[in-house]
């Protein structure tokens, strides 16, 4: 319960941290106020105003009714009026709560006579009810008599400063959070297989310091990247001389069953060397443009013989996303012509869901084992290397299909089709 109550965002969390404390501090400080610096002074006004009124019922004691209206009225901030025929018998007593309640009560009682009094409409005065010899004594004090305002005000300042340090706060967070927020991106980008820009270090030392790795970690990769793919450029490249050299030769043989095996192995080292320039491709950089999935996929079946395979495709949404084009259309030809090497009968679905655009390649052929589907997308992983190699596979189609998707935001997964062969998921975001 408390985790769904605490924000989920860093700024959040640390706005907390420091404001939870302070709301903490104001309200103490509030409640020590009210039951000690406001008790004081309202028991010191509410001690003043009695007095005030026990010199005023002493004046009408004395039969100075006039001079005390002229007293009550000029200096001491209230007026009265006496009621011959009224008592206290009968009349309605409110029930005030509080301090100011408490301490008036406190005070009127060492007037020793009757009283009772009303709080409950304090900005038209407060009135005081005294039963006195010659009638009833009914006294309206004005509030600021018994009422501070300037007291409240410092709660007030104390609430209003902070939600001033609440905002304040919040802004500086902000801005030295902005740092943070920009390396997440960053990171994210890089970890798709985009291209991202070196990060400036910004912010506190600790957000500098982790932008410092960050880029570090990034040259790294970067370095290793470039290394790894002009090697495998580069033995690609040069295993084509000598393997040309071994075609001429090939020719010039007599004995035909030499000869077959030795075209077996030219075909299938040939294979490998184009799978290898195919890998290479995948990492070169190629500009990210707007692309029409339906029209990539249906160029890729576009050359196959519709009398040898029955192939058709479901199009239920037209997708239109960005990406890398030719980089896609590699991806989704290894897949189809994985499903053509072993099945007749290939369907695809194309679809928008929640988890984004699905481009489901569904086949009738011999199907992978449940417990193989991590391991084909293993670098030369083969399920029978003898048969792969008359089909002259190498191992690397999956492989570069799924770094071609996970580059692009997407995932790919196997799955048993419904014809009984395999059914490949790819999912890629809008």
């Amino acid at each position: 319960m408390i985790k769904k109550i605490i924000p989920s965002t860093l700024i959040g969390r640390s706005i907390i941290i420091i404001f939870v404390p302070i709301i903490t501090i104001v309200l103490i400080t509030a409640f020590v106020f009210y039951q000690t610096s406001w008790n004081i002074i309202s028991k010191r006004l509410a001690e003043s105003v009695v007095a005030d009124i026990n010199v005023l019922v002493k004046l009408i004691d004395d039969n100075l009714n006039n001079y005390a209206k002229n007293i009550a009225e000029e200096d001491f901030k209230m007026n009265f009026k006496i009621a011959n025929d009224q008592t206290l018998s009968g009349q309605l007593i409110q029930n005030n709560r509080g301090i100011l309640s408490k301490r008036l009560k406190q005070s009127l009682l060492n007037l020793d006579k009757p009283f009772i009094f009303d709080l409950s409409n304090i900005e038209k005065g407060v009135l005081i009810k005294i039963e006195l010899d010659q009638g009833l004594l009914i006294v309206n004090v004005n509030k600021d008599r018994l009422y501070s305002e300037t007291a409240f005000v410092f709660l007030l300042w104390m609430i209003f400063a902070s939600l001033i340090l609440l905002i304040m706060s919040y802004f500086l967070m902000s801005k030295q959070l902005k740092p943070l927020k920009r390396l997440a991106i960053i990171a994210e980008t890089f970890g798709r297989g985009l291209d991202a820009p070196k990060l400036t270090s910004a912010g506190a030392y600790e957000i500098r310091q982790t932008s410092q790795a960050f880029n570090q970690m990034r040259t790294r990769i970067k370095r290793f990247l470039k290394q790894r793919t002009e090697m495998l450029a580069g033995v690609s490249h040069d295993l084509r001389t000598p393997l040309t050299r071994m075609k001429l030769q090939l020719t010039l043989l007599k004995e035909e069953k030499a000869k077959k095996e030795l075209e077996l192995d030219i075909r299938e080292m040939t294979a490998m060397l184009d799978s290898y320039v195919s890998f290479v491709k995948t990492e070169s950089p190629e500009t990210i443009e707007n692309i029409s999935l339906n029209e990539v996929i249906k160029d890729c079946i576009k050359n196959i013989d519709k009398k040898k395979y029955d192939i058709f495709i479901n199009e239920k949404d037209k997708v239109q996303t960005s990406g890398r084009p030719i980089q896609l259309k590699r991806a989704f030809q290894n897949v189809i012509d994985n499903s053509k090497r072993y099945a007749t009968k290939i369907a695809i679905t194309i679809c928008i869901n929640d988890d984004g655009c699905n481009i489901i390649i569904s086949d009738n052929g011999q199907g992978i084992p449940k417990d193989n589907y991590e391991d084909v997308f293993k670098p030369f992983f083969t399920l029978d290397p003898s048969r792969n190699k008359l089909k002259g596979e190498s191992g690397l189609g999956l492989t570069i299909t799924r770094d071609i998707i996970r580059s692009h935001g997407g995932e790919i997964k196997l799955d048993k089709s419904e014809y009984g062969g395999l059914k490949l998921k790819i999912i890629l975001p809008l």
